[in-house]
């Protein structure tokens, strides 16, 4: 197994570079960010994972860019991953994403993955002045194009959206997975056609459902499974028929939210009455009982 662990929401990022330290210290596998590129002062969007459409983060949570605070956490680490969850590329001209991914890939050789999503906030992209009902197509042609600008060759691309003929450097030596976030058809969809998938949390019996149907997209687009990642958020209690049920559908890697994190699915506490989530100690804290708990059960996979 190899646990991922999601900093969605931490308002305090002067501790991201500790965090990110810590996590690789205590065994997580993979240590993952977020991204919103500007945050408008009114929503009127609702958040689709909620039932009651509002979000589950404060007003004034800071979203640092994913590719420089990826980048930092790499250069105070050995080996843990690196990857967006998820990474609003779509916002993005395809040279500014593909330079930014292409950077932190260069400094930190094998350890990369770019995880990406269309978004949900309309307002985010009027602000940006990006057309939101072609947000979906515009990432699909945006990953054709930083594929493609990655070969660190002169290229030329002609689509809906961009046209050019350009040489961008520096080239990561290897291909950057792509892991595409999203519980929609298009979003699955998407995921299927590239590397791996970052679905919202679920249950075991959900996951199981949703893994079957990813995998069949792939065989009817006559894509092989492996290299094909399929993560994992349990949205239900860790236990060890959850584990050995997810390693019988060949998921390895699950994703934890920052365990000291108050989320709707914050079904398992890490942490205890009163703790000031603020700390870096409570960070470590929780940090520390979930490897001891769990990641200390089941071995790491390579990679």
């Amino acid at each position: 197994m190899k646990f991922w662990l999601s900093l969605v929401s931490v308002m305090e990022v002067d501790q991201l570079v500790e965090i990110a330290k810590y996590a690789e210290e205590v065994g997580f596998g993979g240590i993952t960010c977020a991204d919103h590129l500007v945050m408008p002062t009114r929503i009127d969007s609702k958040y689709p994972y909620t039932p009651d459409g509002e979000v589950f983060w404060p007003e004034n949570t800071p979203w640092p860019d994913p590719w420089v605070t990826l980048a930092t956490m790499g250069a105070v680490t050995k080996k843990i991953q690196l990857m967006t969850n998820i990474y609003l590329a779509a916002l993005r001209d395809p040279f500014t994403a593909a330079k930014s991914v292409a950077t932190t890939a260069v400094f930190n050789e094998g350890r990369v993955r770019c995880g990406l999503s269309a978004g949900w906030i309309k307002e985010e992209y009027d602000l940006a002045g990006v057309d939101f009902p072609s947000r979906g197509r515009r990432l699909d042609e945006i990953i054709i194009a930083m594929k493609t600008l990655w070969t660190g060759e002169k290229v030329s691309h002609r689509g809906e959206f961009f046209n050019f003929d350009a040489l961008m450097c520096p080239a990561p030596k290897e291909p950057i997975p792509i892991w595409c976030g999203g519980d929609s058809k298009p979003a699955i969809r998407r995921a299927a056609l590239n590397d791996g998938w970052l679905p919202t949390p679920m249950t075991l019996s959900g996951m199981t459902q949703a893994a079957e149907y990813i995998r069949a997209l792939r065989r009817s687009a006559g894509l092989p499974q492996k290299n094909f990642t399929i993560c994992f958020a349990p949205a239900e209690p860790i236990s060890e028929g959850l584990m050995t049920g997810a390693k019988a559908i060949d998921i390895e890697d699950i994703i934890v939210i920052g365990p000291w994190i108050p989320s709707p699915w914050d079904i398992q506490h890490w942490t205890d009455h009163g703790d000031d989530f603020s700390r870096l100690e409570i960070k470590k804290k929780a940090m520390l009982r979930y490897a001891e708990t769990v990641i200390a059960k089941y071995p790491q996979s390579a990679g």
